[in-house]
């Protein structure tokens, strides 16, 4: 894909966040939005994946260890063709298959997380599955940045250098911001590429706002480098919504009719310049 057809649907996905969030009255937008670029590049650029044949042997495999934000995940899994739209409107209904976290009840969805802390552990089991049958798919991790404050995470970062698991990418979505304030104030994390460096982790960093920096950056990784693989992506909380970006009080929360309309109208706006521009070449 492009990188114009994929901040498009990036754009895309980003409307039908606010849509779900807005009509189930209940999500964790902000971490939602500044994840979204990663994850349209990962399920329409970077990873294998079939939805009429989601249990493909050889599919690549993703975990959202950040599962708090699932209305992204959500939302990229319908774009994608794994779940419709009728079910998606079902979020926060009695009975839905949907909940605030993955579960493996919805089509596309490899596990269930959102217990902070797990994803990787997890990843790294798929990872090594994988190497033990020399099969041929990468496991990705997406995990926020507060959730770095779990130490559960760190033993899984020593034992996925030591089974030298180059088939795995672990993304972290470093918006800065967490529930309860600034990550660095909460728990700091810096220096975090150090850190991953010493656990033997072949560290990259990207803007992960940025989608021609984000095709480049999956694009560019040593899938045989016998190191497990870090990107730290730096994002904006609330990304594409003036008004949420960089704020903490849209770590979750729904907006009002007046908010929702403004937003929808601002990325609508973005939609039909790209479209445009995409005619004109």
């Amino acid at each position: 894909m492009k990188a114009k057809e994929l901040k498009l649907q990036a754009e895309c996905n980003r409307k039908r966040l606010m849509q779900i969030v807005y009509k189930a009255k209940a999500g964790h937008i902000g971490g939602g939005l500044s994840c979204l670029n990663a994850l349209t590049a990962l399920y329409f650029d970077v990873m294998k994946v079939d939805p009429l044949n989601p249990n493909l042997p050889d599919r690549d495999r993703f975990i959202m260890s950040k599962g708090h934000c699932v209305e992204a995940l959500y939302a990229t899994l319908e774009a994608k063709g794994f779940i419709s739209s009728e079910i998606i409107n079902t979020l926060g209904e009695y009975k839905s298959i949907l909940s605030g976290h993955p579960t493996i009840e919805v089509p596309g969805i490899e596990v269930n997380s959102g217990a902070l802390g797990h994803g990787l552990s997890i990843g790294i089991g798929i990872a090594l599955a994988a190497k033990m049958n020399k099969a041929s798919y990468k496991t990705y991790v997406l995990m926020g940045d507060g959730e770095q404050g779990e130490g559960s995470i760190y033993e899984a970062a020593m034992s996925a250098n030591q089974y030298k698991l180059d088939n795995l990418v672990a993304v972290i979505d470093r918006n800065r911001l967490q529930i309860s304030g600034t990550t660095e104030e909460v728990m700091s994390l810096e220096n975090m590429r150090q850190r991953w460096e010493a656990f033997g982790w072949d560290v990259i960093e990207m803007n992960g706002d940025d989608i021609e920096e984000i095709m480049e950056t999956f694009a560019a990784i040593d899938y045989h480098n016998a190191k497990p693989h870090l990107i730290i992506s730096h994002t904006t909380k609330g990304k594409g919504v003036s008004y949420m970006e960089n704020v903490l009080k849209w770590h979750h929360g729904v907006p009002s009719e007046e908010q929702y309309n403004t937003a929808i109208h601002e990325i609508s706006d973005r939609i039909v310049a790209l479209r445009k521009d995409l005619e004109d070449e």
